[in-house]
């Protein structure tokens, strides 16, 4: 069968756990609110009334993208570009190609901090396989201005860091949502998530504090996650409304 990431490429590996997955959505929170364009978010209405779910839409769209046969992941990708030209039709404009490039280079970005967080560092060529399914991705939704290589993706990506993120109402707005939507714990554990994921850059410009006191936590938690009592304290964590579809993630991930 022919899939549109092969499928011994450590991007499977990245996105079959979903621990890996969830510390890629607290860094897409985190990202999101910043964007310069965050406000093509809240034209539906959809962001702010339920930014979880919203979030959550992208990695998942991602993921199906990389599990799929070829032809279901190119329909996947053309689907989420007939989404996006409805909305600039009824806004009357259109979104902007350095938006799309940002949530492209976000992802390849948390996919490998996310991993290196949780299992081991990545070598030269595992960041390439990261770019290069990426980069398909862009490709097939005819994003102008893409990086040609993962080097000239780097140097992409820091002038984006640079320069399209901005601490706004939108920040504010959308931090609260996470809060009402997540309540005090769980919201306090995205942003210690966020801190341990994000760049520098990210985390400056957002009230994620600087004390890292998940680092530890996390630490004993890698040497026991694959056990009941790892699994038990993720699970414990979880929005009840994203507890099955989390917990699927490994199990898809098994099949595979």
């Amino acid at each position: 069968m022919d899939f549109f990431v092969d499928e011994h490429s450590i991007v499977r590996k990245i996105w079959g756990k979903a621990d890996t997955i969830l510390f890629i959505f607290a860094g897409a929170a985190a990202e999101f609110a910043l964007n310069k364009a965050v406000d093509w978010l809240y034209f539906t209405g959809k962001l702010p009334a339920d930014p979880l779910s919203r979030l959550f839409s992208t990695v998942a769209y991602s993921r199906q993208i990389i599990f799929s046969e070829r032809e279901a992941a190119l329909k996947a990708i053309d689907k989420i570009n007939a989404i996006h030209k409805s909305v600039e039709t009824e806004r009357g404009s259109q979104i902007p190609d350095w938006a799309y490039r940002d949530v492209l280079f976000l992802l390849i970005d948390l996919s490998i901090r996310s991993y290196e967080l949780l299992e081991k560092p990545l070598c030269l060529a595992e960041k390439t396989e990261v770019f290069d399914v990426f980069y398909n991705v862009g490709k097939r939704m005819q994003l102008k201005g893409l990086p040609i290589n993962y080097e000239h993706y780097v140097q992409m990506r820091q002038d984006h860091l640079e320069h399209n993120l901005v601490n706004s109402a939108f920040t504010a707005d959308l931090y609260q949502q996470y809060k009402k939507h997540l309540g005090f714990t769980r919201y306090h554990i995205l942003k210690q998530a966020q801190l341990l994921t994000v760049p520098a850059q990210v985390s400056l410009q957002l009230p994620l504090g600087k004390i890292a006191w998940l680092w530890p936590v996390l630490t004993i938690y890698k040497t026991v996650k694959n056990l009941k009592p790892g699994k038990f304290f993720r699970d414990a964590l979880l929005p009840v409304q994203y507890k099955t579809q989390i917990q699927g993630m490994d199990e898809a991930y098994a099949l595979n």
